[in-house]
């Protein structure tokens, strides 16, 4: 092939390759594709068949290189090549994966390698009736004054139910009594809460303890349901509820923060006297995380940490504080806690594609295709990537944190073999943390260097009536190729005096002199 046409044959390949980077970018800010499937499905089952979605055949499957990738290192999918199904790589916990969001969306991406393309997509996992509601104390203890009116109401614990939509809880009931009946009210947050109205006057005397048994249903077909004890102690008259300085605390805690820290002090007076003016604090209404988290002392009402903040998982805790006089009255008040972001994570770099080998002379060669996360927020999950500024190499930023390392020039092998890459990304939080990942990248040898003589001619003597086979002088010449392309071989080109026969000399490490030779 002449140089002219070797030429243009390279640029028409760069040409082509930038044509299809520049499509896998944009095929990737696209509308995801949307799958669905139920939880606890198990793992190996059918998802999808991605051919139609992807616009490809199954032969193109293997040759382009389609596979799921993710953000993060776990993957919940996989790609059948040899069919485009789209299979569970495990059984998934709805739940466990999205708490009480809903939907619970998965995102991921199918990365086609050859060319570079990305197609963006989503995993919808559908809620099971997989749990029943349940209340957290078994038994729910009130204590009523008998002067308490009818028609006053109490709020009583609320069941929780891990399922959403209509597999959540959907209502209550109570057993048949003479003295209440249960009022279900909406809260702002969409909860159901139950409360108990009373209907009948009580009178200690005639009789100084109710038991009722509280069943919380959800909605599923058939539904499950949970059920706790409540009983009511009738108290004898006390005319003075207790009463918090503020409805409404707000404080801010590091996540750092060490275990038994004290977090808050919430405060309530009672202008009773005696046991009827003594308050105890407690929990209303709080979930089991909350009390896992934090305690309460009974007596103080100072709130201080069982376990760490962690911010990535829970950036705040709403806590419905309830203090209780001697006399069973009560007031509540609602403590919002805003845990603060550290940066306590660096980013983390995850490698999809890796060519650790490429031929010199190549133009604009994607070497790797790299994602990077952090799970920290604002500038504490903002990254900057970086290689080294004296390499032939550059980051191409592509869709949702996702990078391709490139040559931006065509290598020479003479002139390096052999590239050290490191890959740097910083955060931009206080302090700063980092992570560095290094990839070698060996350039292979092209035969782009013709053999060259050590010097551009040569002058041999040799005396006459010589012997046949007689050593005359040696020529040299090298390659700057390597392997077999540098391996140099010597041949005679046709003399143009017709009295000299070529086969007269031999050419090897030296010239020898033929017996018929003048």
């Amino acid at each position: 092939m002449e140089a002219g046409e070797e030429q243009e044959h390279v640029l028409k390949q760069r040409q082509v390759l930038i044509f299809f980077v520049l499509l896998g970018i944009a095929q990737a800010v696209s509308e995801p594709m949307h799958y669905s499937v139920s939880e606890e499905t198990e793992s190996g089952s059918f998802v999808a068949n991605l051919l139609k979605d992807l616009g490809l055949e199954i032969d193109e499957l293997a040759v382009r290189g389609a596979r799921v990738i993710s953000k993060g290192k776990k993957m919940n999918l996989q790609l059948d090549r040899q069919t485009g199904d789209l299979l569970l790589n495990e059984k998934l916990d709805r739940e466990e994966l999205c708490g009480p969001t809903e939907p619970c969306v998965l995102p991921f991406q199918v990365l086609l390698e050859n060319p570079l393309q990305f197609f963006q997509a989503e995993l919808w996992i559908r809620d099971i009736n997989d749990h029943s509601p349940v209340f957290l104390d078994k038994e729910i203890i009130l204590k009523i004054s008998e002067s308490i009116t009818p028609g006053t109401t109490f709020l009583i614990e609320r069941a929780q139910d891990l399922d959403v939509g209509s597999n959540s809880l959907q209502n209550y009931t109570i057993s048949p009594n003479f003295y209440f009946h249960l009022k279900l009210q909406d809260s702002p947050d969409g909860l159901i809460l139950p409360w108990l109205v009373l209907d009948k006057a009580l009178d200690r005397e005639e009789q100084p303890e109710i038991s009722l048994t509280l069943t919380a249903l959800d909605g599923g077909i058939p539904p499950r349901s949970g059920t706790a004890l409540i009983l009511i102690e009738v108290l004898d008259i006390n005319d003075n509820a207790p009463e918090f300085a503020k409805l409404l605390y707000e404080v801010q805690v590091p996540e750092n923060s060490p275990v038994e820290s004290q977090v808050a002090t919430v405060s309530a007076r009672d202008l009773d006297i005696a046991a009827y003016g003594q308050i105890s604090y407690v929990f209303s209404q709080a979930s089991e995380d909350i009390r896992k988290t934090f305690r309460i002392n009974a007596k103080s009402g100072e709130l201080f940490l069982k376990r760490k903040l962690d911010f990535e998982s829970v950036q705040s805790y709403t806590v419905n504080i309830q203090a209780t006089d001697g006399g069973g009255l009560s007031g509540s008040c609602v403590l919002f806690i805003q845990v603060m972001d550290l940066n306590d994570n660096p980013p983390e770099l995850t490698i999809s594609t890796l060519i650790n080998q490429i031929s010199e002379n190549l133009q604009e060669t994607i070497i790797a295709v790299f994602s990077v996360s952090d799970p920290d927020s604002g500038d504490n999950g903002r990254m900057v990537c970086s290689i080294q500024d004296d390499l032939p190499f550059f980051l191409k930023p592509s869709v949702e944190n996702f990078y391709a390392l490139v040559t931006n020039t065509a290598l020479d092998r003479e002139t390096r073999s052999e590239y050290n890459v490191t890959i740097t990304v910083t955060d931009l939080g206080t302090p700063r943390l980092k992570t560095e990942h290094s990839i070698t990248v060996q350039v292979s040898d092209v035969n782009d260097n013709a053999p060259a003589f050590t010097q551009t001619s040569y002058t041999l003597f040799v005396r006459e009536n010589n012997s046949p086979a007689l050593h005359i002088g040696s020529v040299s010449a090298t390659d700057r190729d390597s392997g077999a392309n540098a391996q140099v071989t010597y041949s005679l080109l046709p003399t143009h005096d017709p009295q000299l026969a070529l086969a007269c000399f031999l050419l090897g490490i030296s010239l020898i002199h033929c017996f018929r030779c003048i």
